[in-house]
């Protein structure tokens, strides 16, 4: 079994470290109103050495997880739920200062748990709309009270609901207006990032203020049809770079991430390549093969908030403008 480093963040223990590889759960199953995991999933991926698991309660995982943790510790694989790391979101349709608490909270009843480890924003929006529908109509779409919701986001950690607190998908401007009123800074800014889209505006930035890029769709979100393309899988760069290590293109793509002092949340429910996407550590990639990888032309996915809205607005503009 693979033992996966820790990357330190902020938390109400003081500094802890996060598994710097999650096993991510969103599938594109979901926006179609269906479960897109077992319990049994989670068993096998703790099986092979995985303890940091990314889900939200839009991927309709966040029970599986629980019930997969459930029957993990009666089979014995983990002594305690302490040796997991566990991140969940919350949504736009509870992105009011109100609706925090009861979301967090529901969040927990789902998962089985008391706590989680790190609980994001997970968009810099608020949706009017009482379920999920895709395309999101752009009257549905509303600019968030950020620090409402911020306040109330650091009363879920006061009150030990979740040990840190994070945001996911926000651009520099965004984080700085936190920064300018949080009383607990976000730990954790989780986005879009792998050699074909490479962040480094935005991981910049976040290093320099002391918060952990977590990277999601790391290999492009080949194969899901709601969002992903296969633009990294198939990049020549990375398929010549592989062949000549012996690792596959998705071991190259994660070790890059990994090597840009980053996190990574990566999605398979095949036990095989949960395998391999742990394969990643005791090796490294040349000099020269960073400078092949850092040319690579930059091609950001068609944003799942931008699929889900029926035309452009000034929301979804300002965030564009911001993350290019």
């Amino acid at each position: 079994m693979v033992s996966i480093p820790g990357m330190m963040i902020s938390s109400s223990d003081g500094p802890r470290p996060m598994p710097v590889i999650a096993m991510g759960t969103a599938a594109a199953s979901v926006f179609h109103g269906s479960d897109a995991m077992a319990p049994s999933t989670i068993v096998d991926a703790i099986k092979v050495g995985y303890r940091h698991f990314d889900t939200a309660v839009t991927y309709r995982t966040e029970k599986p997880i629980g019930e997969g943790i459930s029957e993990a510790l009666r089979l014995g694989l983990i002594k305690s739920r302490s040796e997991l790391f566990i991140t969940t979101k919350l949504w736009g349709i509870s992105a009011d200062r109100h609706l925090v608490l009861p979301a967090i909270n529901q969040s927990l009843r789902n998962l089985g748990l008391e706590y989680v480890d790190l609980y994001l924003i997970h968009w810099p929006l608020k949706l009017n709309q009482d379920e999920v529908r895709l395309p999101i109509p752009k009257e549905c779409i509303a600019a968030i009270d950020l620090k409402a919701v911020w306040e109330a986001m650091e009363e879920c950690q006061s009150l030990g609901l979740t040990k840190s607190i994070g945001v996911s998908n926000f651009y520099p401007k965004l984080i700085q207006q936190i920064l300018s009123f949080a009383k607990i800074p976000p730990a954790v800014n989780q986005v879009e990032m792998n050699p074909r889209w490479q962040q480094k505006k935005l991981t910049k930035f976040c290093k320099e203020n002391s918060i952990l890029v977590t990277a999601y769709s790391p290999l492009g979100a080949f194969g899901n049809k709601a969002w992903g393309d296969n633009h990294v899988m198939e990049c020549d760069v990375l398929q010549e770079i592989a062949k000549s290590n012996g690792k596959t293109v998705a071991q190259i793509s994660l070790r890059w991430l990994y090597e840009q002092g980053v996190s990574i949340a990566v999605k398979s429910f095949n036990t095989e390549r949960m395998k391999q996407n742990l394969d990643i550590f005791g090796w490294s990639l040349t000099e020269e093969e960073l400078e092949k990888i850092d040319q690579i032309p930059q091609h950001r996915l068609v944003y799942l908030i931008g699929k889900m809205t029926t035309e452009p607005n000034d929301i979804m503009a300002e965030i564009d403008a911001e993350l290019d």
